[in-house]
């Protein structure tokens, strides 16, 4: 498969490793051009207002609304997350998103940079080592959306932080930042299929 990853910030280039890793061959995405040369999508960890005026300067925020409206296959990692978010709490005044999840989440939720932290998770019964970083998390979903994890916040409040619908998949934390594999293969091999 032809894995595009949006590559305007962030961290693009560990989803890049991380899809050759897994065998499939991977697309910076930066043009319509390239959009359209892909199988499916990772929207990439980072600052998601600037992900989402980055794509408004370069003409991709609509096609990327059609593509994933239509069946693109595509991951969120932490500000992907918010990106394919149809809702979103605590965002600045006026940010987009592609939107597709059925969702509601909360920017920063888990606090500033320095509340940083790593955490294990189960996640679709494998489990992992989760690394959040200034993550969202989701406070509300709709009914065709599949919680894959939740974590608990120091507050003892249960959070989900991976969700599924259909054939988007979107996580709080930062699998790319780690040398495992599982989520990235569980959209390949679940979400891709």
């Amino acid at each position: 498969m032809i894995i595009g990853v949006l590559a305007l910030q962030g961290d693009f280039r560990e989803h890049i490793q991380a899809i050759q890793a897994c065998g499939h061959q991977a697309q910076e995405v930066r043009r319509v051009s390239e959009l359209d040369q892909c199988q499916a999508l990772i929207l990439p960890g980072g600052e998601s207002t600037t992900i989402a005026l980055l794509a408004r300067n370069y003409g991709l925020i609509e096609p990327l609304r059609k593509r994933i409206g239509e069946g693109l296959p595509t991951y969120g990692s932490c500000a992907g997350m918010i990106l394919l978010a149809d809702r979103i709490l605590d965002g600045v005044s006026g940010q987009e998103t592609f939107g597709g999840i059925d969702m509601t989440v909360r920017r920063n939720a888990f606090g500033r940079q320095v509340d940083s932290f790593e955490s294990e998770l189960d996640f679709a019964g494998h489990q992992l080592r989760a690394v959040f970083i200034r993550a969202p998390w989701v406070e509300e979903i709709g009914s065709e959306v599949e919680v894959v994890s939740s974590v608990k916040t120091p507050a003892g409040e249960m959070h989900p932080v991976a969700v599924r619908q259909n054939h988007l998949l979107a996580t709080s934390f930062h699998p790319e930042l780690t040398h495992d594999l599982a989520v990235h293969r569980y959209f390949f091999d679940e979400v891709c299929k």
